[in-house]
C-alpha cells in the first residue's frame, strides 16, 4: 500500500511506455481501493490544454497546468499517476515545485530512441521520417534525461510486468 497524497511523474520518450506502465499500476491500485488517478499527457492535451500548441512556453504552461491539477488531487489524498513527456529538466523541476518536494516522485521511464521508433504507438516517428512534423524529443528537440530520478524502469530492456513489479518493489 502507498501512504496516499504522492504524484509519481512517469517521465520520457514518446513510445516509452509511461501511459502503459501508469495504466497497469492505476488498475493494480485501485484493485486495492486506493485513491488514484491518472493525468495523462495526450488526454490533457485534448482537453484541458487543447488551447496550448508545441512552442517552448506551451509546453511549460502544459506541464504547469498539469502540475497543478495533481497538487489539488493530492490535497485530497489521491495517489497521482502523471504520464508527461516533460522533456526538459527545468520543466519537471517547476511541477516538483509546485505539488512540494515530499509529494514529488520523478520516474524515468527509459527506452532508447531506437526502441521508441520501433513502437511509434502515435505515428509521431513515421511523420518526422516523411518530414510532415518537426520538434520531436529524442531526434530533432532535446530530451533531457533526469539525473536523480526516485526510480528508472528500463522499457527498453524489460517487459512491462518486470517494470511493474520493479515499481511495487520500490514503493
Amino acid at each position: 500500500m502507498i501512504k496516499t497524497g504522492k504524484v509519481f511523474w512517469f517521465t520520457g520518450l514518446s513510445g516509452a511506455g509511461k501511459t502503459s506502465l501508469a495504466n497497469a499500476i492505476l488498475h493494480r491500485l485501485a484493485a486495492k481501493n486506493q485513491l488514484t488517478f491518472l493525468l495523462d499527457g495526450d488526454e490533457i492535451r485534448r482537453t484541458i490544454n487543447k488551447d496550448l500548441g508545441y512552442t517552448e512556453q506551451d509546453r511549460q504552461e502544459n506541464v504547469r497546468r498539469s502540475a497543478e491539477i495533481a497538487k489539488l488531487l493530492i490535497a485530497k489524498g489521491a495517489i497521482v499517476l502523471c504520464a508527461f513527456m516533460s522533456p526538459k529538466r527545468d520543466m519537471r523541476e517547476m511541477a516538483k515545485q509546485i505539488i512540494g518536494e515530499a509529494y514529488f516522485y520523478e520516474v524515468f521511464v527509459d527506452a532508447d530512441i531506437a526502441t521508441c521508433q520501433k513502437r511509434d504507438v502515435k505515428g509521431l516517428y513515421a511523420k518526422y521520417e516523411k518530414g510532415e512534423i518537426q520538434h520531436i524529443s529524442g531526434l530533432d528537440a532535446p530530451f533531457e534525461a533526469p539525473l536523480t530520478p526516485f526510480l528508472t524502469l528500463e522499457t527498453g530492456k524489460y517487459e512491462i510486468e518486470t517494470c511493474i513489479e520493479i515499481f511495487f518493489q520500490q514503493i
